[in-house]
């Protein structure tokens, strides 16, 4: 009998510690913080791999306000890979933080809801190895999440 009750209780542990992981998990993949990241991961990699369309789908409409899609890709590529002589960068995400009220110039209306994400760009180029490092934001808009530059001066 005392064994039986050893087992139901191993058993009932486990399920217990198998659970709140589960959950830790789907919190942690899901959480505002990690899908802000996971957005500007995204960016940074169609921007890696020279599909500027694709890294425009993910701007925030207060940025797809400052740039034509036509013109953004022309210039993201034309300044990047003609002038700096850069075929490819590297990049690493540092910090995430979370803002409340954040606006992306003096005159934008403010945005409950915002992370900023430091992001490293390594390059290697014509002209030498340089690197930019650059505060992206993240926030939702439409319901999904989008990237913003900050234009504060």
């Amino acid at each position: 009998m005392r064994k039986r009750n050893n087992s139901l209780i191993f058993v009932l542990g486990s399920i217990g510690i198998a659970t709140f992981v589960i959950i830790f998990l789907v919190y942690f993949i899901f959480s505002p913080g990690n899908q802000a990241r996971r957005v500007v991961d995204d960016f940074n990699r169609y921007e890696q791999e020279g599909m500027f369309a694709e890294s425009y789908g993910l701007f925030h409409s207060l940025m797809k306000e400052k740039f034509d899609k036509g013109h953004y890709i022309q210039d993201r590529a034309h300044v990047f890979m003609n002038h700096f002589g850069v075929e490819t960068f590297a990049y690493s995400i540092d910090d995430v933080d979370k803002l409340k009220n954040w606006r992306m110039a003096k005159e934008s209306e403010p945005l409950e809801e915002v992370f900023k994400v430091t992001v490293t760009q390594v390059y290697k180029g014509k002209y030498g190895n340089f690197k930019i490092v650059q505060d992206v934001y993240a926030a939702k808009d439409d319901n999904k999440w989008t990237i913003l530059w900050s234009y504060w001066k």
